[in-house]
């Protein structure tokens, strides 16, 4: 899923048309002065219509929804009789599939349309990730079966979704200064390939967990 979520963003930002909320001039997409919600616009910043791109961000957010689903269909199964754990389990995925729907929903309401249902998806989406990782935290330093490192890897995933939470709130508006922008889309490619490794290691940890109850049922 991680792989076809950067293979659908890459074609994505290859259709995109050009232009940021600073300078409708620029040809193409820029890593470092567009947001990713550029990718999901109706009409790309230099007035062209964003057909391409916004379909395949579209598609590429939609694997987040089904990632999402993935964790809590599987995940509570692996501690079913685990009594407190199962709830951490159940609760921490429940999360964990909220945030990755809201996610999916930013790919479904282009802000250039959907501005205020735009913003509020985008920005909980994260922030529902926060109890979602420190329940997962707690889950993996718990369990024996899963290797600490795992929990550590976890542990760094929920402090960077924290600082980055942070850092939206009290850092400066990047509609009204351009270094603003900049410093906001870079951080935000940042956070989403933090947030993609670190989903890929959690799969690692809950998949030794599966293996360890195999071998020992």
């Amino acid at each position: 899923m991680a792989i076809g979520f950067l293979v659908f963003i890459s074609i994505s930002m290859y259709f995109y048309p050009g232009g940021n909320i600073h300078d409708d001039s620029q040809i193409g997409y820029s890593l470092t002065h567009n947001f990713l919600s550029d990718l999901g616009a109706y009409n790309a910043h230099n007035g062209e219509q964003n057909f391409l791109s916004s379909v395949f961000f579209a598609f590429s957010l939609g694997i987040c929804f089904f990632a999402g689903l993935a964790f809590f269909n599987s995940v509570p199964a692996l501690f079913k009789n685990e009594g407190i754990d199962y709830w951490i389990a159940f609760f921490g995925s429940l999360f964990i599939f909220l945030g990755m729907a809201f996610f999916a929903l930013v790919g479904l309401t282009p802000h250039d349309l959907y501005f205020d249902e735009h913003v509020f998806f985008a920005l909980n989406s994260f922030r529902l990730l926060i109890p979602a990782t420190l329940l997962y935290l707690v889950l993996m330093f718990k369990n024996k079966e899963i290797n600490n490192y795992y929990g550590y890897m976890i542990l760094f995933l929920m402090a960077s979704i924290v600082a980055y939470v942070m850092y939206e709130i009290f850092s400066g508006n990047p509609m009204e200064a351009e270094s603003e922008m900049i410093q906001h889309a870079t951080l935000q490619k940042i956070i989403t390939l933090i947030n993609i490794v670190c989903m890929i290691m959690i799969t690692f940890a809950f998949e030794s967990k599966k293996n360890y109850s195999a071998l020992n049922t």
